[in-house]
């Protein structure tokens, strides 16, 4: 017999079932960024979320991994660049804590991917400043990133703060 539980849905409104929101362009906020272990537990990423701002969505939520840490470099030359795009929409060129990021506006630029296992879902492709924002001046680029600093090896959870913060 199951547990007795006293419960009106009458005055409680159901949750929506969200769909992949179209592909295109959204103005979003970064509402939280937090480094995590990879599954496979050789690495780890920078998880962002976003809130978009942008009518009639406003209000979703939208989600992006950087896998700064890796034991494939081509990877992690990819979630650089990545991480560099964001930090130019946001104007935001000197990072040294991911908590830099938090409060900060872009524009999320999303696709729709069919995936096996979950169906259709949003996949970010990139960062753009938002119009009438004004873009910092360009520094000289290095012809390669620099190597970001390793991870810690050790067996304990992901660190509260980013690895890269002094």
């Amino acid at each position: 017999m199951g547990t007795a539980i006293q419960f009106d849905a009458t005055q409680v409104d159901p949750n929506p079932v969200y769909e992949a929101l179209p592909a295109g362009d959204y103005l979003a906020v970064v509402t939280r960024c937090e480094v995590k272990q990879t599954k496979a537990g050789n690495g780890q990423y920078l998880e962002l979320e976003f809130d978009v701002q942008s009518d009639p969505y406003r209000g979703r939520k939208l989600f992006d991994r950087i896998n700064l840490w890796n034991p494939n470099p081509k990877t992690v030359e990819i979630a650089q660049r990545q991480l560099s795009a964001l930090c130019h929409a946001t104007g935001v060129l000197q990072l040294a804590d991911s908590d830099q990021l938090l409060g900060q506006t872009a524009i999320v630029s999303i696709n729709a991917e069919n995936d096996p296992q979950y169906g259709v879902r949003n996949k970010v492709k990139g960062y753009k400043a938002p119009e009438g924002m004004r873009q910092p001046a360009q520094a000289p680029r290095a012809s390669a990133p620099a190597p970001m600093t390793q991870p810690p090896r050790a067996a304990a959870p992901a660190p509260a703060r980013a690895p890269w913060a002094a």
